[in-house]
């Protein structure tokens, strides 16, 4: 991407200074440019070019003309409309995932069925002329007229694409694997051409059985197999984007409003916010929303990743895309358009796919030499064979040239990584884990200590009644319903656990008057005659009622990290209640796979020690950082790391954002806030830390996925340029042939995207 100030080239995975403006992201090189467009954002926006800038949650444009598009290896790249990519000649993508075939793919498919088609005859003419003599049926002069006639268009049209794709990195000053398949095919078509239309230039030296021979066959089937890798190519990178197409495919396309006149089908994009929408049996849910009336059980397995589905009841909310199950469900929009949470899962998936991982400076480097160095070797192969080769030596040295630029096009290195890194991302999307970048996923397997946040994180978040102590004489549906009633008037965030306590326990509420607020005491009030009081010992102690046996059942509360609230029923202490925020049922398990990892856990909260203590107890983690404030916990984050640590930070609130932030890998709970997710590199779509085990284990399968397919790029340019010069010509007479050297070209490349797409497999 461009910095719309100054013009200058930003990698948009690494930029630190960004902006929007209308929905529209962008990245600056300084701050100073960024103030610049802050200032006057109209006035750069008028004077440059905007290409470059991405609008991550757009819908893409009707007509490919006016897409964005860019290069799977090179992500700076943008481009308005199809095209290739300036740097390495690679087919661009769109930069807006669509489930549409590849127009490039297309064109390929095309061109080599034609070829095919054409080389096929030549191929098997040459082949017979190896083995017999057709010189008595067909002149040599009219066979090599009829491989010209048919490997012409073969070269010129089905393999057109490679030659401006090699001119443009000549004219772009950047060599590629085209700029080495256009040197080849040209070098040996062009000789044949002249072979043929004037032999009598080539002196004797250059001449095989008395004429001078041609190459039509090499130069047609080298490009169809090079048409044929790269369908293979195209189809497999197609592959990588599964993903991406199965969340588009959640998607409905239509959803049932409601109205005053009834039910209504209406296009996705005409649903608004506050739209009440109709959820049938066995329907996708169409937008994000609140369930306002009905139960049934969704299955939000392509979202979070879990397979079971979850119920839904009045006041449960709904994600877009989701599956309905037997039930019914009225429900009120909430999130419509790119703002529902699969829009932005789409839209992270596809930008954290096209950032690039630290790993890929190192083929980045050796690409960026590579060339010019085949280039170099197959000048060096030629001059060989025309001096020490046998005769006649210049056919053999063109061989040898010819089969070494073919079998070093850099494509499966310059594969290597971003084909694992598309694949690992989308495998991770697909079990709840969004990866914001391909740095993230690569730190990942990195980390040895996790900083934990404990509300929202460890914990469910939300405060439950988890448990009621009567005292004798007392029911405990009467100490729990009678409370519920007084904190129906109540504001307090305890109360709603209060009540939601009572609903699941199935007890009545009456009516309460007389309600009063004791400031940092509690409550009371009269229900059905009958008064109540609900909150500390200071409140009892007040209205002179003794709490006796139930202290020490208070206390006993306190240090399992609950809230202890006490009930008063006409003078009497009647009770007990402990409100508490849960521990996550998977969270002990979670860091019990983190630690047997190597992983150490500190927990960092502002919540009071006491409770923190007692939440670290049950979990055994022995480090906690307890009452901190939001910018100490980023102080903590920067300590471990000058440690030594490579700290992966994990939490849900606009508190954690600046330790998230500070982090080697920010981890965001799904179910916590824009800010924290917006600072973080990975984020749990559930917001269960189980999900931290699926993302260790894809990072460790990614980056040994990654270093296999740069070990198989390395090794087979280690091995293939020497043979393909001829190393094995003196001691065993073999010589490389181009097409064969073409093959394994092909070959390599696609071997490498096969075993990027294994990941698919791995077990999260």
């Amino acid at each position: 991407m461009r910095d719309p100030v100054c013009g200058m080239t930003v990698d948009p995975a690494t930029a630190t200074h960004r902006a929007t403006m209308d929905g529209m992201a962008y990245v600056f090189c300084s701050t100073g440019c960024r103030d610049k467009f802050l200032a006057d954002p109209h006035k750069y926006l008028a004077a440059h070019d905007h290409t470059a800038h991405e609008h991550p949650h757009a819908a893409p444009p009707a007509d490919d003309s006016e897409a964005i598009y860019t290069c799977p290896m090179h992500p700076q790249i943008r481009h308005k409309g199809p095209g290739n990519c300036p740097i390495c000649g690679m087919a661009l993508e769109p930069l807006q995932a669509t489930g549409h075939t590849s127009p490039e793919l297309t064109d390929m498919t095309r061109r080599f069925w034609v070829g095919a088609g054409l080389a096929l005859p030549i191929f098997a003419l040459a082949m017979a002329g190896e083995m017999i003599d057709l010189s008595a049926v067909v002149a040599p002069r009219l066979a090599q007229g009829i491989e010209f006639a048919l490997a012409t268009p073969v070269v010129l049209w089905a393999g057109w694409p490679f030659f401006v794709r090699g001119w443009a990195s000549l004219i772009q000053r950047s060599l590629n694997m085209f700029t080495l398949i256009a040197l080849g095919v040209g070098a040996a078509y062009g000789y044949s051409v002249a072979a043929l239309a004037a032999p009598g230039l080539f002196p004797q030296a250059f001449r095989m059985g008395g004429i001078v021979p041609v190459y039509f066959e090499a130069a047609a089937v080298i490009v169809v197999l090079v048409l044929l890798g790269q369908v293979l190519e195209l189809r497999a990178r197609a592959r990588t984007g599964d993903a991406i197409r199965a969340l588009l495919n959640l998607a409905p396309t239509a959803a049932r409003r409601i109205t005053d006149g009834g039910d209504e089908d209406v296009p996705l994009d005409r649903v608004r916010v506050g739209d009440r929408l109709r959820v049938r049996p066995g329907e996708r849910v169409p937008v994000d929303g609140i369930v306002l009336e009905g139960a049934s059980a969704v299955d939000e397995s392509m979202v979070t990743g879990e397979a079971i589905p979850v119920e839904k009841r009045d006041g449960a909310a709904v994600i877009g895309g989701t599956l309905n199950g037997t039930g019914a469900l009225v429900m009120r929009a909430q999130k419509v358009g790119s703002d529902t949470v699969l829009a932005r899962i789409v839209a992270l998936v596809s930008s954290a796919q096209r950032s690039r991982a630290p790993i890929q400076r190192l083929a980045d480097q050796v690409s960026a030499i590579f060339v010019p160095v085949v280039i170099a070797a197959a000048g060096l192969a030629f001059a060989a064979w025309m001096i020490l080769g046998p005769a006649p030596g210049f056919p053999h040295a063109l061989v040898a040239a010819v089969s070494v630029l073919i079998i070093a096009c850099p494509c499966a290195l310059g594969l290597a990584t971003p084909m694992s890194i598309m694949v690992g991302v989308g495998k991770g999307a697909s079990a709840g884990v969004l990866i914001r970048d391909a740095q993230a996923l690569e730190s990942f397997e990195k980390v040895d200590t996790l900083v934990v946040d404990k509300t929202g994180t460890l914990t469910e978040g939300r405060p439950r009644l988890v448990a009621v102590a009567a005292a004798d004489g007392f029911a405990e549906s009467d100490v729990v319903g009678l409370a519920a009633a007084v904190e129906q008037a109540s504001e307090h965030p305890l109360a709603a656990a209060i009540l939601r306590g009572a609903a699941e326990r199935g007890a009545k509420l009456g009516a309460a008057t007389n309600f009063r607020s004791v400031t940092g005491k509690g409550v009371a009030a009269t229900v059905d005659g009958r008064a109540i009081l609900v909150g500390t010992a200071a409140l009892l102690d007040e209205s002179h009622v003794d709490a006796g046996a139930l202290t020490a059942r208070a206390e006993a509360m306190r240090r399992d990290g609950a809230t202890a609230m006490f009930v008063a029923i006409d003078g009497r202490a009647a009770g007990v209640l402990a409100i508490a925020d849960p521990i996550k049922a998977s969270t002990p398990a979670a860091l019990e796979t983190l630690r047997a990892e190597g992983i150490t856990i500190c927990m960092v909260t502002g919540d009071n020690r006491t409770s923190a203590q007692a939440i670290a107890a049950k979990l055994g983690i022995a480090t906690v950082e307890a009452e901190v404030l939001p910018e100490r916990k980023g102080e903590i984050v920067r300590r471990l790391r000058a440690q030594g640590h490579v700290v992966a930070m994990a939490g849900d609130g606009v508190n954690d954002a600046p330790a998230l932030a500070e982090a080697d890998i920010g981890i965001a709970m799904g179910t916590g806030t824009d800010v924290a997710m917006e600072s973080a590199g990975v984020t749990l779509v559930k917001g269960d830390l189980a999900g931290l085990a699926r993302a260790r284990v894809l990072s460790r399968a990614t980056m040994r996925n990654i270093r296999q397919n740069l070990m198989l790029a390395f090794v087979y340019n280690v091995i293939g340029v020497p043979v393909a010069a001829g190393a094995l010509y003196p001691a065993f007479g073999i010589l490389l042939s181009p097409m064969l050297a073409a093959a394994a070209m092909s070959l390599s490349s696609v071997s490498v995207i096969a075993n990027a797409l294994r990941l698919r497999r791995v077990k999260l």
